[in-house]
């Protein structure tokens, strides 16, 4: 499955026209009932933020989202997969469960390879359905299938609940 396309009301066109395009780093691959993002970049930071936002993506056009507010999440494992799974989770209870805040962008400002811990923010707003389109809801993080490839390209595959 390729870059879902949602239908865009005038006002999300043109809240996206005032915004460079977001350089997406991620797919969504085939799954049953359940959907696979495969998020890259240049640094494993890169490759967390873009599965966050893979994650995002998958419930509402990220580029409809303005970076009016900030927020910061802080997240630890016991291991790798452990982090990233609760990296995921953490901002998915910022758009469920606390404040409904979308980003149009995640940066990982520092990531603890020893100690298992992240520290990212977010720069979106509140998720408001007359302005964002909907995409499908993101229910849970599971460790399904996870990997994490530390390597000169580094790749994250994570399989989301929806």
């Amino acid at each position: 499955m390729e870059d879902r396309q949602l239908d865009l009301t005038e006002e999300q066109i043109a809240v996206k026209s005032k915004y460079p395009p977001i350089n997406k780093k991620y797919e969504y691959l085939d799954h049953t009932a359940d959907v696979q993002i495969h998020s890259w970049g240049n640094t494993l930071e890169e490759a967390f933020e873009q599965c966050a936002m893979g994650m995002f993506g998958y419930m509402t056009d990220t580029e409809t989202v303005e970076p009016i507010d900030t927020v910061e999440v802080e997240s630890e494992g016991e291991d790798m997969e452990s982090l990233l799974f609760h990296f995921l989770d953490d901002w998915l209870y910022k758009f469920c469960a606390d404040l409904f805040f979308v980003p149009r962008e995640v940066k990982v400002v520092h990531l603890d390879r020893m100690h298992f811990k992240i520290r990212s923010i977010g720069w979106g707003e509140e998720f408001c359905l007359g302005k964002h389109p909907q995409g499908t809801e993101v229910k849970a993080i599971t460790y399904s299938a996870m990997q994490i490839h530390d390597t000169e390209k580094p790749e994250i595959f994570a399989i989301v609940d929806i």
